[in-house]
């Protein structure tokens, strides 16, 4: 989260490079192994007082539901109801992440919603507690909260180490979105009855370790997705994005979290740039973008 000129707040999108599902959990969730990475392409998000005590979410985007349902809806409500607060707030959310693409956008804008009413509305909670109270709204949450480059996500995710040894090293990404959602709870219900499941080379610990000392020029085998197999048997057109972007000379191909968008480790932004526009004019049903982590 970065704020600038006011009240507004950068909301930035992850990817995971690494996502181990490891089991089942008694709470029906799974227990992951995952490393985030956050990166460039952010929502922005303002907040304006309301004098009459009203929660409204204002957004262009038809696929952001601006009821209750909205995890920024979601986030000012838990405050309010937690620190039986009366005020009311509008927030207007400018959506440059793709809705349902597998890159957090909308437990970024939950996050950066409990983080910017934190001070908004001047309640000096402490990160520890914005975080349990992430938690509460989604897995992924607790990493947005974190403010980190990379973190290491154990639990349904939400136990989060920052990796500050990485702090120092910027990749760039093209990322594609096919233009389609995946519904996550669909893709891990469907991953418990999988039969065709790979298993990792290595562990998100040998990831970490290549990237710290290889940097871009980490093995390929060291990136891993356990659900890329069950969202590929279910939307073919994941596949299609790999190979186009293995087509390019890209070898770091992989889906982020449930999917369905698909990044490829570039060697410089240049790269990424020219990648993402030959995407675009290539294939005119897809979203491509030029992204580094920040």
């Amino acid at each position: 989260m970065r704020q600038s000129g006011g009240p507004h707040i950068q909301s930035f999108a992850k990817l995971n490079l690494y996502l181990q599902v490891l089991n089942k959990r008694k709470d029906n969730y799974h227990d992951l192994s995952t490393l985030f990475a956050r990166i460039s392409l952010a929502d922005t998000l303002t907040f304006k007082e309301r004098q009459d005590g009203l929660i409204k979410i204002k957004c262009a985007s038809p696929d952001v539901p601006d009821n209750e349902t909205n995890l920024c809806y979601r986030a000012a409500a838990l405050l309010k109801q937690e620190y039986k607060l009366c005020r009311g707030i509008e927030i207007g959310l400018k959506k440059l992440i793709p809705v349902g693409a597998g890159l957090g956008g909308g437990s970024s804008n939950a996050a950066s919603v409990l983080m910017g009413l934190n001070k908004f509305w001047n309640l000096n909670l402490p990160a520890t507690r914005l975080e349990k109270l992430g938690a509460r709204l989604g897995s992924d949450v607790p990493f947005f909260i974190h403010n980190a480059k990379f973190a290491l996500g154990r639990g349904r995710g939400d136990k989060i180490k920052k990796l500050g040894s990485l702090d120092k090293l910027k990749l760039w990404f093209v990322l594609v979105y096919p233009n389609f959602k995946v519904s996550t709870p669909l893709i891990y219900q469907k991953f418990d009855s999988f039969s065709g499941l790979t298993m990792p080379r290595g562990d998100v610990k040998m990831l970490i370790s290549e990237l710290s000392k290889k940097g871009k020029a980490a093995g390929a085998g060291c990136f891993f997705n356990s659900l890329e197999a069950v969202t590929v048997s279910l939307y073919p057109a994941v596949n299609q994005v790999k190979k186009a972007l293995f087509g390019m000379g890209l070898d770091k191909v992989m889906m982020s979290g449930s999917g369905p968008a698909v990044f490829g480790l570039c060697d410089s932004g240049r790269q990424a740039r020219e990648l993402k526009n030959q995407l675009l004019k290539k294939h005119k049903f897809w979203q491509a973008f030029a992204v580094s982590t920040v």
